[in-house]
């Protein structure tokens, strides 16, 4: 049965507004017994990822990606972390491989349970723009430019559209600015929930 808190913190109705988590991802969760500190983060990333995709959408439309499983994989990427609880609070890494375990235990497809497993590795040669789109939605949820997988990104961009780097970077640079700004209360609404159930 899934506490008031954690179905809170996966769908309830919040300021600011961020979307709620996929059904498939809140009944993870819930089966899971994940802390509503996770399910908090992973609607806050999902939702910048939201705002990611519609604007690689709306201005880069020749631009081929899979939204869903950008959708999904920000939704999903630190679910190892209901088995890793010290990582919620502190460093470490070992909620990577095994959230992507957990995934595929539960019936997840590997090219989504990859994203648990990838979000913290940009720098791999056989990472997808999807992929790249998941750890920024990590990054910039709390307004935390870095700028490796920014130039990244802008390497996808540009290549995509024939344009040079430096006006992808600025389109990139601006739309990531407006999500920052956002980033108080996205921090707030994280440190709302609690991390243990």
């Amino acid at each position: 049965m899934t506490s008031t808190v954690l179905s809170r913190a996966m769908s309830g109705t919040i300021n600011p507004p961020l979307l709620p988590l996929p059904d498939r991802v809140m009944e993870l969760l819930s089966e899971l017994g994940s802390p509503p500190r996770l399910a908090a983060h992973l609607r806050a990333v999902h939702d910048v990822a939201h705002q990611l995709v519609d604007w690689v959408e709306q201005h880069y439309p020749t631009v081929i990606f899979d939204r869903e499983a950008v959708l999904f994989g920000a939704a999903t990427h630190d679910v190892g972390k209901s088995v890793h609880l010290a990582e919620l609070s502190g460093p470490g890494s070992a909620h990577e491989e095994a959230g992507q375990a957990l995934l595929l235990g539960h019936g997840i497809s590997p090219e989504l349970a990859r994203f648990a497993a990838t979000h913290a590795s940009w720098a791999d040669a056989s990472v997808g723009l999807e992929d790249l789109m998941v750890s920024l939605a990590d990054k910039i949820w709390k307004n935390k430019r870095v700028p490796d997988l920014e130039d990244l990104v802008v390497a996808r961009l540009a290549e995509a559209t024939g344009r040079a780097a430096w006006e992808e970077f600025i389109a990139l640079d601006g739309v990531l600015a407006c999500i920052g700004d956002e980033s108080d209360q996205r921090l707030a609404f994280q440190a709302s929930f609690p991390i243990c159930n």
